[in-house]
């Protein structure tokens, strides 16, 4: 019998008190029963709208159909056929806009929770599976790839079950890309992105890490090694900063600092190699998911106070609404329609407090969001010793400053065909954050299988 229960089961999490002090993962996950329970939800639509918002088309009827009858392991193999890093993307993903939001049962309800069913499933197939894997006979063909996040991943993925050599070259000593240095372990252990990656190292995927390209190979040499194509992921990692006073201070960190030296580095562990500030009143500028990680970061490693500050409201915020709610509970204060405009100093060079001024909302601007305006008279300092600038990356420019014939736009994002990843560059093709700047995992995952299709098909038409 279906489940037509309006709301999704609630998923077990930490005490927001206590959880604000750990780096624990805050969803505790499933059960097996709650799981079926769950997926019994879900009424199979026949025209299946949900996996028309899937990035990666994951058969989502057919899985959770499978998870209502019990069978994990066969639910889990039914999304790996398009999806090879479920347990990544059923914590990260934004099936809110996505998958969730073209869910029948949301019209009357609340859609069926296919994020965490997702997770349920590759949690399970982890914990639970005795499966090997094989290696699929060789093709003789090479194909590398620039970086080891969500979109090289799933690229690698796609092209080493067709039988290609694919080697990814990694500019970090951990792979992982995003996954490792970017997203917190409260989010998403990083043992889990392990074991996803492990599959594939046992599929046949080989990775050098510590392999900047662009400074140790560039793509033109990557071809005289023997490399029948080239795929690009190498996401989207230079800082953008205010320019405004005060930027240069002791104690003011880029988001991506800030998170690496946690994320990768463990900082947030006493007995930490790689050190990093432990304010006691912490500013963290911007409204995305990269804002709530660092400020939820901050508040962990043991600030009292910790600001959001977004220029606009919280309506325009472009972080997901469950992380959102999660900063609120951990304490995280917002102060929205509020924009910085100076960073203070002390006499020693330190941050002391971030000067900011009220808005308004105005008329809509190019992204169709009310363009906010400053009130007259309406200056304040906020005390502060440590600011946190989150708003936005851009691709590192080394690749493009090392390959001339390879088109940009004006914001240093590679110009690659939208259905294919390929650039202007022959052989060598691109998708992800180092395409579209900073999006989301499964966009990126989803342009990495588009275009190791493309390259399949570029490598065989070479024959």
């Amino acid at each position: 019998m279906p489940n037509m229960s309006l709301k999704k089961v609630p998923m077990p999490e930490q005490d927001p008190n206590v959880r604000n002090k750990n780096f624990d993962e805050v969803a505790l996950g499933y059960t097996e029963e709650m799981a079926i329970e769950e997926a019994k939800r879900c009424l199979n639509c026949k025209h299946k709208p949900c996996v028309s918002g899937c990035p990666v088309n994951v058969q989502i009827p057919e899985f959770i159909s499978l998870i209502s009858q019990g069978k994990f392991e066969e639910a889990y193999d039914k999304i790996l056929e398009t999806n090879s890093l479920p347990a990544v993307c059923g914590r990260v993903c934004p099936q809110e806009t996505q998958c969730e939001q073209k869910c029948v049962r949301g019209i009357k309800g609340e859609p069926v929770a296919i994020g965490r069913l997702e997770r349920f499933a590759a949690d399970w197939a982890i914990k639970n599976s005795k499966r090997t894997y094989e290696k699929v006979p060789g093709n003789g063909k090479k194909v590398a790839i620039i970086g080891s996040g969500p979109a090289g991943l799933a690229c690698a993925g796609d092209l080493v079950k067709l039988g290609y050599e694919v080697t990814i070259f990694e500019a970090f000593h951990l792979a992982g890309g995003v996954l490792v240095y970017g997203i917190p372990e409260f989010r998403l252990p990083k043992s889990l992105v392990q074991k996803e990656i492990d599959v594939l190292l046992k599929l046949g995927v080989k990775i050098r890490t510590n392999m900047v390209i662009g400074k140790v190979l560039t793509i033109d040499e990557l071809f005289e090694e023997g490399f029948d194509a080239v795929f690009i992921g190498s996401g989207a990692g230079l800082p953008s900063f205010m320019n405004i006073p005060g930027e240069n201070l002791n104690g003011v960190y880029s988001a991506n600092e800030f998170l690496t030296r946690i994320n990768l580095m463990k900082a947030y562990k006493e007995d930490a190699e790689t050190p990093i500030m432990r304010g006691k009143a912490i500013a963290v500028v911007g409204g995305g998911n990269v804002a709530m990680d660092a400020a939820r970061c901050a508040k962990r490693l043991g600030a009292e106070t910790v600001y959001i500050i977004y220029r606009r409201s919280e309506a325009e915020m472009p972080a997901r609404l469950e992380e959102i709610h999660h900063a609120k509970e951990e304490g995280i204060i917002f102060k929205i329609l509020t924009n910085p405009t100076r960073i203070l100093g002390d006499d020693k060079g330190w941050v002391k407090g971030i000067e900011c001024v009220e808005m308004e909302l105005g008329e809509p601007d190019a992204s169709g969001r009310r363009r906010p305006i400053p009130k007259e008279g309406s200056e304040h300092v906020i005390d502060v010793d440590t600011v946190i600038i989150a708003i936005g990356t851009s691709p590192n420019p080394l690749i493009r400053n090392t390959t001339p014939d390879l088109a940009t736009n004006k914001w240093g994002c590679i110009v690659a065909d939208e259905q294919t990843g390929q650039t202007s560059k022959e052989g060598v093709f691109a998708g992800g954050d180092a395409v579209t700047g900073a999006a989301t995992v499964i966009l990126a995952m989803g342009a990495g299988k588009k275009a190791a299709k493309a390259i399949d098909e570029y490598i065989k038409s070479k024959k």
